[in-house]
């Protein structure tokens, strides 16, 4: 039995690990180590302000193009040659994007980074998660999906000693730690015999597909909306609106960082313990709180407790979602048709969200708590749609008691 034991674990973590780096690579530095070269690109004129804000805009419209495009990029080759070649797609970007040759080419190359991440995002889980216990699956999806919060940390903790030797030698960096991820994972993905998504045709959701399913849908497309703010502005609201600098902007990412370490993998053990409905229901509290007091405190203590909190929320939601889609749908093969749907529709959101935030941001001449109190309405929306979830809960009960 304990041989056996060891054999599981040493089957499972290799996949595990690959799941992680390419998180890291696609969406925890292709996303996320853009957000503290803000100040940076701005004041080394590489773009104007307003070109910088929609270039980050560009990389959440690639997410959607991605997520469209995952599972039948998937089947026309397979999920472990899709994957690697999305984080070679993503590692040629950060390369490409060293050079500030016009804004249309910083916006392809942005662009390309998320189709990569998107593609990963709806490709990561149904490669992996095949190969792990049905008891340890949330855990195991917070650990994939560790590689966001790593990526967001290491980004502000590597980035500004890379900007002391220029932007361009930044971008390199990033390139060559991307490429280095690649690598290391490379040989640790698993056979696709496991993974439907690359030999099974595509089908529709079954039209008694439980409601609370698009209620679901619904309710991470708000989630999206709800973190863009602070994932896209909270260091340039530190650094230039409240006027503390690019060096405290980066300290305040780094606990950003922090919290999207604790995030995937205590939320994934939230949904193995709690279930995943409780669990959104006090994680979407929470954020609400968090996005409410951010436009009001501006001490460094107040800001750094809260960047760990709302860090948490963009890497940490992906388990618990993931498990909610698992909770309502028995079967595997539909699990991934749903999962898919959830992240075209968070995606959606996202990139909607990111252009309407930025078009805001600069209509209201730089307003970043306009931002945020719009965020936390959208954190309640998604915590209204949990009530709806729980109200059809209820009706089901009741049409079981009457039966």
């Amino acid at each position: 039995m304990q041989s056996t034991s060891t054999t599981l674990r040493h089957t499972i973590w290799p996949p595990i690990f690959a799941g992680l780096c390419a998180s890291l690579v696609s969406i925890g530095l292709a996303r996320f180590a853009y957000t503290p070269l803000i100040p940076s690109l701005i004041q080394a004129h590489w773009f104007s302000p307003s070109d910088v804000v929609y270039l980050g805009a560009a990389n959440l419209v690639g997410y959607l193009i991605g997520a469209l495009s995952g599972r039948p990029l998937a089947q026309r080759t397979s999920n472990k040659t899709a994957l690697r070649l999305m984080m070679l797609v993503v590692t040629l970007s950060f390369f490409a994007c060293g050079f500030p040759l016009s804004v249309s080419w910083f916006f392809g190359w942005r662009l390309i980074s998320g189709i990569a991440g998107g593609a990963i995002m709806v490709l990561v889980a149904a490669t992996v998660l095949p190969h792990v216990p049905a008891a340890s699956r949330g855990l195991a999806s917070g650990a994939i999906f560790l590689g966001i919060g790593l990526g967001i940390a290491g980004s502000g903790t590597i980035i500004p000693p890379l900007l002391s030797l220029g932007l361009q030698p930044t971008w390199f960096g990033l390139g060559l730690l991307a490429l280095l991820l690649t690598a290391a994972s490379w040989f640790c993905w698993p056979s696709d015999a496991h993974s439907a998504t690359a030999t099974t045709p595509d089908h529709t959701l079954s039209a008694r597909t439980d409601p609370r399913v698009y209620l679901l849908f619904a309710q991470y497309a708000f989630m999206a909306a709800g973190l863009v703010p602070a994932m896209v502005f909270l260091v340039d609201y530190v650094a230039r609106g409240l006027g503390d600098g690019s060096h405290i902007g980066a300290q305040i990412w780094v606990m950003y960082g922090a919290g999207a370490i604790i995030g995937p993998v205590s939320y994934g053990f939230l949904a193995d313990k709690l279930g995943a409905t409780l669990s959104i229901r006090l994680v979407l509290i929470v954020q609400a709180i968090a996005l409410g007091l951010l436009s009001i405190f501006s001490s460094f203590a107040a800001l750094a407790l809260l960047a760990v909190i709302l860090g948490s929320f963009p890497p940490g939601i992906v388990p618990l979602a993931l498990a909610r889609v698992h909770e309502l749908i028995p079967h595997h093969h539909q699990q991934q048709i749903a999962w898919s749907r959830a992240t075209v529709s968070f995606a959606t959101f996202q990139a909607i969200a990111g252009f309407a935030y930025s078009a805001l941001f600069n209509i209201s001449g730089g307003h970043h708590t306009l931002l945020f109190v719009i965020a936390a309405g959208a954190i309640v929306v998604a915590l209204l749609l949990e009530q709806g979830m729980h109200l059809l809960n209820w009706r089901d009960r009741q049409r079981h008691v009457l039966n």
